[in-house]
């Protein structure tokens, strides 16, 4: 964050300086947690289901925070440190990111939707690295708090930024939309994620399309081709459609599954064609490259630097990573999160994967609402159908995913508890043998790839 003014800043949030002085210092930095504090940062308190940030600011101020923006002042104001008063912490960072954002005349690619959104951002990002100084989301900061922090990262070194935006509610994506307000927008998939809260696919869709709201009036909207609910979306913008149908302006042609190894395709647009090598596995890996391809010529990269760096994508965290362990095991790290459509196309590449043995262990999906007993039923269906030789499923809703792989003839395991199917999985997990480990984000997976890696470690 370039310096700002205590003056600037209160400016900026409609806030009042409670003890304004010539000599206050400059901020550089904002510290939404108290444990983490940048020494001459501003710290602003964030209020939360159970905790109050604001009990927490004399400990921030003596961390080394220069100062603190609250919604309730403490009793006691010192001298050395300033006070700036909003009615709403929150909003004050949104404000204050909304004005940051506005000193840098670079592009902003905004993206949004069901799943594969940090891998599509990633995926852009790579490209746009091949020639320009890229600003991305880091790890999973695409909400309320995260975006904010995100713009407030810009610098004077940075030429594009994609900035990745989540929401479960309606609403969440136009609050986000307001600060970002992109070049370019991207929405990569309508599915199932968060249904619970927004009622139906349809009502995932409008939620999603909020993104449009902020969309500059020259600005590019960039959709999932082959995705039924985003082919009705009829926007006064220039568009692109990504994907295998024939109507797609970017068509994904030539597709060739290469198992953990990766995908190659080519993509197809009015000014070139791309062969693309994409080291990351599943042929669903084919559209966050055809969406980078698009951004990618929308700025100016030539052929040789699109190709280049969809050939440099790195996946971000627990995203199908591939994990290769002594005697030919492999683990397929993609427990960050879990819905149907990605608990499929996880499946899909596992099943694809050339090994003596291979085993899915699946856990529970959350936010699913009313879907979720069937939903879960049908990926242990799934599994069987596509002939993963062993599902071990864990977690109370993984039950239904324990009763689908038995009742369509799959071997299965169920187990309450990741502790209590640890020795099942050593067990299973021989040599030349594949596991996928995946389930929702609150499961904690990641305990479990842990715990194989270190048993069977190179």
């Amino acid at each position: 964050m370039q310096p700002m003014t205590v003056k600037e800043i209160a400016a900026a949030v409609s806030g009042i300086w409670w003890n304004p002085r010539e000599d206050a210092p400059m901020v550089g930095a904002v510290c939404t947690d108290s444990r983490r504090i940048t020494p001459g940062c501003l710290f602003l308190p964030w209020v939360g289901e159970k905790f109050d940030g604001h009990n927490f600011i004399d400990a921030a101020l003596d961390a080394g925070a220069a100062g603190c923006l609250c919604a309730r002042l403490p009793m006691n104001l010192r001298p050395d440190k300033f006070y700036i008063k909003v009615d709403d912490t929150r909003l004050a960072l949104r404000a204050l990111a909304s004005h940051y954002r506005d000193k840098f005349q670079i592009p902003m690619i905004q993206i949004t939707g069901s799943v594969g959104k940090t891998t599509t951002k990633e995926m852009i990002a790579a490209v746009l690295e091949a020639k320009y100084r890229v600003l991305k989301t880091p790890e999973n900061f695409n909400n309320d708090i995260g975006t904010p922090l995100t713009l407030l990262g810009l610098g004077p070194e940075h030429e594009a930024a994609v900035i990745e935006t989540g929401m479960n509610h309606f609403g969440e994506i136009r609050y986000l939309g307001e600060m970002v307000r992109p070049d370019i927008a991207v929405i990569s998939n309508i599915g199932d994620a968060h249904i619970e809260y927004l009622g139906s696919r349809e009502g995932i869709l409008q939620a999603k399309c909020e993104i449009l709201e902020n969309l500059k009036p020259d600005g590019l909207l960039i959709l999932n081709g082959d995705d039924a609910l985003l082919d009705t979306v009829a926007a006064p913008f220039a568009t692109v459609r990504c994907g295998q149908s024939e109507h797609c302006a970017v068509r994904i042609e030539d597709m060739a599954d290469h198992g953990v190894e990766g995908i190659t395709c080519t993509v197809v647009t009015a000014q070139d064609r791309y062969p693309l090598s994409i080291p990351a596995p599943g042929e669903h890996m084919a559209y966050p490259a055809a969406m980078a391809v698009a951004v990618g010529e929308r700025l100016g990269l030539s052929r040789e630097e699109i190709i280049r760096g969809v050939a440099s994508y790195e996946p971000a965290g627990s995203r199908m990573r591939v994990v290769r362990l002594s005697e030919g095991r492999v683990i397929l790290d993609d427990c960050y999160n879990a819905n149907p459509q990605s608990v499929t196309a996880a499946l899909e590449v596992l099943a694809k994967t050339e090994c003596d043995r291979q085993v899915a262990v699946l856990g529970d999906m959350g936010e699913l609402g009313d879907l979720t007993e069937q939903a879960h039923y049908n990926m242990g269906a799934l599994a069987a159908m596509l002939g993963i030789d062993s599902v071990v499923a864990i977690g109370e809703k993984a039950a239904m995913i324990a009763e689908g792989t038995a009742q369509s003839g799959g071997s299965v395991l169920h187990f309450s508890t990741k502790e209590e199917a640890m020795p099942q999985l050593l067990e299973l997990l021989g040599p030349n043998t594949a596991m996928l480990v995946k389930a929702s984000h609150a499961m904690h997976f990641g305990q479990l790839v842990e715990r194989l890696a270190q048993e069977y470690q190179v």
